[in-house]
């Protein structure tokens, strides 16, 4: 009995701290991965749009963006993307386009892309790329009302 008083006790004192105590921290505006600050694996945004394929970037040739590094295949893409990085960045920051439809983040796998009007999406793995496939106008438009809510 004595010590179910006691953690009462303690549960009240401890409650006006854990009112205030600070909320979790967001979600990276751009997903590196959690020991990394390289954006889309190293992958180079630009080739998604020139060449029509993913290809490794070089970190000899890279760029700052909302807290991630970019790396590129050359000059001309890196610069390129500076002029214009909305153009090129991935869609929801690299994070899954599938999931964010759902409102959740969830890791973007470069490999598993489609550029859709435009823009440069990913998506977590083949499984998840499939059924984004499936209606992807449909999950488009969910993900872009979730990234906004969530980013707001």
């Amino acid at each position: 009995m004595k010590i179910r008083s006691t953690l009462f006790v303690a549960a009240l004192l401890l409650a006006p701290a854990m009112a205030y105590a600070p909320a979790a921290a967001a979600e990276p505006a751009i997903y590196t991965g959690r020991f990394s600050t390289t954006a889309l694996q190293g992958y180079d945004p630009v080739a998604y749009f020139e060449t029509g394929a993913p290809a490794k970037g070089s970190k000899d040739i890279s760029t700052e963006y909302k807290g991630a590094t970019f790396l590129f295949t050359s000059a001309e893409h890196r610069d390129a993307f500076i002029a214009d990085p909305e153009a090129y960045a991935p869609q929801y920051g690299g994070y899954c386009a599938w999931a964010m439809a759902d409102g959740k983040y969830a890791k973007g796998d470069a490999r598993y892309w489609k550029i859709v009007d435009g823009k440069l999406y990913l998506n977590y793995n083949s499984d998840i790329q499939g059924k984004w496939n499936a209606d992807i106008p449909g999950f488009v438009s969910k993900a872009d009302t979730e990234w906004s809510a969530l980013n707001h």
